[in-house]
Parts: C-alpha cells; sequence; structure tokens
C-alpha cells in the first residue's frame, strides 16, 4: 500500500473503493476460484493497492456454518502431538478451513473449559485426541452429540462420529517378536497410565510374550503426567540401583520414556547396544523425532504421523459432506513399522 493510500478497515470499505459488489468480494475471500477470472484480477489489484485483509475469523463467526475447525490435543510439548496437530493444520488450510489448536495440559478441566469454548465458536467440526482415562466420558459425549467430532490417538469408546490412531496390538507383537528373536525376551518398562494406550500397550507386550511361550515381566512404574523423560530417568535410575530389571532387555511403552531410561543406563555406566561388551538393549515406541538422535540411536516401532492426520481430517470432511450416521461408529488403525537402531 502507498502512503497516502486511504486505509481500508472493513469489507463493505472494500467492495466500494474496488468497485465490485460485497456478495462477489465475500465470495471471492471464501474460494478465489468461485468468481470470474477478470473479477478476480480486479480485486486483487485492490488488494494490492489498498493492502486490505479481511478478519477471515470474524467473517467465520459471522456465517451460520463456520469454517473453524478445533483440534484439541492433550500435550502439545509431546512432539508427537505437534507433529499431528502441524499436519492436521496444514490440511485444513489447503481445504480452506481456519483451524484452531488447543492442549489441554493434561489437565480435565481445561478439557472441558476448551469444550466451551469451542461451542461459543461455532465450529464446523472437532479433531479430539482426549486425555483418556483423565477426562469426563460424560462432558465429552456431550460435547460429540453438540459439534460433529473426530477422536485421534486415544479412543474413549462409542464417543465422537469416528477413531483414527495406531494399532497396538500390531505394533507392540511387531517389535517384541524382533527383540525376543534378536536376544533374551523384553521387559516391559510402563508408562503411567495416562490415556488407553498405556493399558493397551502393556495387553498387547503380555498378549504377545504368552504367544511366543515367554513369561511376561512388566516393569511398574511410580510417576503421574505427561513428564515421559523424567519418569523413564527417574524410574531408570531406581530399578537399575535395585536391579530389579528382570532381563538386559528393555521394552518402554513409548520413545520419551525410552529417551530417559537411556540417560539413566549412561549414568549408570551401563553401555546400551546389542552384542559382545553391552549391558542391556532398549527399544521403544512411537519413533519420537529426537529417537534417532539419542546416543544410542534408538529402536523403536514408527507410527505413521501423516497417515493418521490426513485420515483424521479426511474422515471429518466426508462427515461434514455426507452427514453423520448416527447408527455406524467408524474406526480405523494403521499398523506400525519397525525401525531397527543402535539400542537394539
Amino acid at each position: 500500500m502507498s502512503s497516502g493510500t486511504r486505509k481500508i478497515r472493513t469489507m463493505g470499505e472494500f467492495a466500494a473503493v474496488s468497485g465490485i459488489s460485497r456478495p462477489t468480494v465475500s465470495k471471492y475471500f471464501q474460494d478465489p476460484r468461485s468468481v470470474k477470472k477478470v473479477t478476480r484480477e480486479r480485486i486483487e489489484t485492490a488488494i494490492d493497492k489498498y493492502g486490505f485483509r479481511p478478519n477471515l475469523f470474524a467473517m467465520n463467526q459471522n456465517r451460520r456454518l463456520t469454517k473453524n475447525i478445533g483440534i484439541v490435543v492433550p500435550y502439545l510439548a509431546d512432539p508427537f502431538f505437534a507433529e499431528i496437530a502441524r499436519n492436521i493444520e496444514r490440511r485444513c488450510l489447503d481445504a480452506g478451513y481456519f483451524p484452531m489448536l488447543f492442549s489441554s495440559h493434561g489437565e480435565t478441566s481445561l478439557e472441558n473449559d476448551i469444550f466451551e469454548t469451542l461451542r461459543s465458536l461455532k465450529p464446523a467440526g472437532v479433531l479430539l485426541a482426549p486425555l483418556g482415562r483423565r477426562s469426563e466420558r460424560q462432558v465429552v459425549e456431550d460435547f460429540c452429540g453438540d459439534v460433529p467430532t473426530v477422536l485421534f490417538d486415544s479412543e474413549i469408546e462409542g464417543v465422537g462420529e469416528a477413531f483414527v490412531g495406531s494399532d497396538n496390538f500390531q505394533s507392540i507383537p511387531l517389535i517384541v517378536e524382533y527383540l525376543c528373536r534378536t536376544g533374551e525376551p523384553p521387559s516391559f518398562f510402563e508408562m503411567p497410565p495416562v490415556n488407553p494406550n498405556a493399558n493397551k500397550r502393556r495387553q498387547a507386550y503380555i498378549q504377545a510374550m504368552e504367544s511366543l511361550g515367554h513369561a511376561p515381566q512388566v516393569v511398574h512404574v511410580h510417576g503421574e503426567g505427561w513428564a515421559f523423560e523424567e519418569v523413564g530417568y527417574r524410574e531408570g535410575m531406581r530399578v537399575i540401583a535395585e536391579r530389579k530389571l528382570p532381563t538386559d532387555t528393555v521394552l518402554c511403552s513409548n520413545d520419551r520414556l525410552a529417551i530417559g531410561f537411556l540417560a539413566a543406563a549412561y549414568e549408570k555406566g551401563l553401555r546400551v547396544g546389542r552384542g559382545q561388551g553391552f549391558a542391556l538393549r532398549v527399544a521403544g515406541h512411537d519413533d519420537h523425532p529426537f529417537a534417532r538422535f539419542t546416543s544410542p540411536s534408538l529402536t523403536t516401532v514408527a507410527q505413521d504421523y501423516a497417515a493418521i492426520a490426513e485420515r483424521s481430517v479426511e474422515t471429518l470432511f466426508r462427515l461434514l459432506d455426507q452427514g453423520i450416521n448416527a447408527e455406524r461408529r467408524e474406526t480405523e488403525l494403521f499398523p506400525g513399522s519397525l525401525v531397527m537402531r543402535q539400542s537394539a
């Protein structure tokens, strides 16, 4: 915008100075492809001249059905959720929606407050990774009854129009079989039961070990909340010092626990890796973005971040386009893939 050019603040003012009707201008800002090329060029010339940028959030709020999409995760500082949220945001933006990201920070009261905030924002739909165990089921169920909602990562049975996540009963047996085949059968260093994945992974480990003819060895940890690295380090230091590791192979319930456990092993002077001269093998689950940079690099099972995010968004958009089928709740689980690195 050149100096001396009038400052345009509203859609009405922009329509007046550009000489194009307000409905056409509004239509352009919703979807530039919806207006004729010659009209689009006139509008874009006026945008350059006046530096006008509409308040898309306010536009959405004034519409009966907004283009807002809510994204709710339990703990945004967790790189897993950050990566999933990044993929979801990008997909929503590309489809012309306005993503709004919230983190409940592992707190039930904050998760409930987010639901109330979202109601006031009138989203077209919501993509929700609930706290799970700490969620108030009735509150979540009531919200999902008011707003089209697809759950991802953490499932609450029967809640929401659909659930998209990882298949723990495929991925855990995959790495258990590998560890049993290449060395001593693993013990299972469990994570605090913050969401349903904790219990599912422990159950999947027990089933996998029993199916292979081995006795399951679950190492119970003390701790709660989402500070998994801290729990892994503190509890790793404890079980190593107390000589309570039942085997020389440790499968951690997630990579963040494993990262803390690796630090504990290093501090206790235990070499981690496979082969002569190594005291422990350590593996995890998720393929955390930092897993390949640990020392040694972490053997793990990769979740398909991109596929989970893409299918979650696709499912929500399809439900919004085609309507909700109240008689059928959809579930889609993606398999994990083994990632072999130096720690095991």
